[in-house]
């Protein structure tokens, strides 16, 4: 007797002539599943890695000839993947934005160049054996349910490969496109833009400073790409603006005694305090926090709503720029004309030669079905950002499309292990009515009673998101459990920085050098920077207090035995 067993689309036979069905091992239904992964970025690569924890098989369809999505530079902007500029620096520091099982090299600075995150990510897809799995070159042009979607969960999924298309089945897929493809150029919100005889582009479209020598340049947005382009702007053009309606805190990547900022900020202690006070006081807080470095108001920076907070700026140098009058903070356009522009409030002409729309950017998935994933306002109808509520079987996830208050890595990783247990059956989604009453809630993004409040549904606390993803794998840290049984860890977790080395610690995909990894991310921090040691000269203060303390022990010793 013959028989064969179709495992997805990879079939194999048994021949036995005295065999019998109840003599063969039980099949499970999630025994082997193929998967496949749209974006070989940092969503694609993790995605691809959890796949093989969790015993899958995946497929990564990339368009383009490398890995490393926003994160690879090239000098031309290529369709359909993110674009960055030559200079771009992470915004967090790299024990923050490391992935929980494989910490950066120590060596590397603290925050990093594209390239060097570029190099993380090829020792990441190396070291896990990732790049067998990728197809590059292969554009996904299709993904539509199968005829029999509502009994098996099957993708069709048609791709192009140098001008050939492919239909393939797959069991799952996982979108991993991100959001910083697509650029929002809102020209119709800009009056007399069609008579403006300078150049203007969106920021997606800049590379290097050398577009802007010895011009008047102006900035539109004051995210952190536009700031990034004025301050290289800055050092060539002649003038520079930005426009501004809504303001921005602005901070440093050097916080508190020189620490990198999150790593100070995004503690499970700090995140505790912010979202046990009423939402008024905590906002006050952050407020508070910021200006101690300069005064927003001064510099004509201050948000003009200040009850939900904004992405802040991450950047050194802005105020600086602004107080050496190298860029100037203007109010909201009222009017562009030929060679200069209006602000709002303001009845004088500033004369422009260059005009940057930093406006950021839309969202769609063109290869799925609207009835899949509706994307409207900017919004996507997702359970906990990744899941569309209203399908059959849970089988389609999108991965990375998240605007996290911090780093992005540790967010998109923990979803990727999430989607992959949901894939496999370890993990159940709740029923459709509870998904879509929370989706509308999210949707709603009201105004917190406590905690910060986001001006983008999109946007979120990242120690509440991951937490919350890691109760539903099993990898959250008991800090109180780890206080009985490792207590000078437990103290590392909850008041140290929220690394993500943490949701290793325990429960599925355990990796035992989480915890040293935890105990060594501050020398990891410093040792890039701490490249001339200086000894440190006697400190008489303190040495004294040493004495006296002596003294005092052996003083109550000696009456002790008196």
């Amino acid at each position: 007797m013959s028989i064969c067993y179709l495992r997805s689309s990879n079939p194999f036979c048994i021949t036995n002539r005295n065999a019998r069905l109840h003599d063969l091992p039980p099949i499970k239904e999630t025994m082997v599943k193929r998967v496949a992964i749209i974006g070989a970025g940092v969503s694609g690569l993790t995605s691809i890695k959890c796949c093989l924890d969790e015993g899958l098989e995946p497929t990564c369809f990339e368009r383009s000839d490398d890995i490393g999505g926003l994160w690879r530079f090239t000098e031309h902007v290529e369709d359909g993947r993110p674009s960055l500029y030559k200079s771009m620096v992470s915004n967090t520091c790299k024990e923050m934005s490391a992935f929980t099982d494989f910490p950066y090299p120590e060596d590397f600075p603290v925050f990093l160049s594209n390239s060097q995150v570029l190099e993380y990510l090829r020792m990441y897809a190396k070291h896990f054996g990732l790049l067998k799995h990728i197809q590059f070159k292969t554009t996904v042009i299709s993904v539509r349910k199968c005829p029999d979607f509502s009994a098996t969960g099957q993708w069709a999924i048609v791709t192009e490969s140098n001008g050939k298309q492919e239909s393939s089945v797959f069991d799952a897929v996982m979108v991993c496109i991100g959001y910083l493809s697509d650029p929002s150029l809102p020209l119709e919100s800009f009056p007399g833009i069609e008579t403006f005889q300078g150049e203007y582009f969106h920021s997606r479209y800049y590379k290097h400073p050398d577009v802007f020598e010895g011009k008047k340049v102006l900035v539109i947005g004051m995210g952190n790409s536009g700031v990034d382009i004025a301050i290289e702007a800055s050092r060539v053009a002649k003038k520079v603006m930005i426009s501004t309606g809504r303001g921005a805190w602005v901070i440093s990547r050097v916080f508190d005694n020189g620490y990198p900022w999150d790593m100070v900020f995004l503690t499970r202690f700090m995140n505790v305090i912010r979202n046990s006070l009423p939402g008024p006081i905590t906002t006050w807080l952050v407020a508070h926090r910021t200006s101690q470095w300069f005064d927003h108001a001064n510099y004509g920076l201050i948000p003009k709503d200040r009850d939900v907070i904004r992405e802040p700026v991450l950047n050194d140098d802005l105020p600086g720029c602004i107080i050496t009058g190298k860029i100037t903070i203007k109010p909201s356009l009222k009017e562009i004309k030929e060679n200069s522009v209006v602000f709002q409030n303001s009845p004088t002409e500033e004369p422009v030669d260059v005009i940057v729309f930093a406006t950021g950017y839309k969202f769609s998935f063109p290869f799925l079905e609207e009835s899949v994933v509706k994307v409207e306002k900017k919004q996507a109808s997702l359970y906990k950002y990744i899941f569309p509520p209203h399908l059959e079987k849970p089988t389609l996830a999108v991965v990375g499309l998240i605007k996290p208050f911090g780093a992005v890595m540790p967010v998109v990783e923990i979803q990727a292990r999430w989607v992959t247990r949901v894939f496999n059956g370890l993990c159940q989604l709740p029923p459709v009515s509870t998904m879509v009453e929370e989706i509308n809630e999210t949707k709603k993004n009201k105004i917190r009673w406590f905690g910060l409040s986001y001006d983008e549904i999109l946007k979120t606390d990242c120690l509440v998101y991951i937490d919350e993803l890691a109760s539903l794998i099993g990898t959250k840290p008991s800090v109180l459990a780890l206080l009985f049984k490792d207590p000078i860890l437990a103290m590392k977790v909850f008041f140290g920085p929220c690394t993500a080395y943490q949701y290793r610690l325990t429960g599925p995909g355990k990796w035992d050098g989480a915890r040293n990894a935890i105990l060594t991310q501050w020398e990891r921090t410093v040792k890039p920077t701490r490249t001339r040691v200086v000894e440190e000269p006697p400190n008489f203060c303190f040495n004294l207090l040493k004495l006296i303390g002596l003294f005092a022990l052996f003083a109550a010793i000696f009456l002790g035995f008196k």
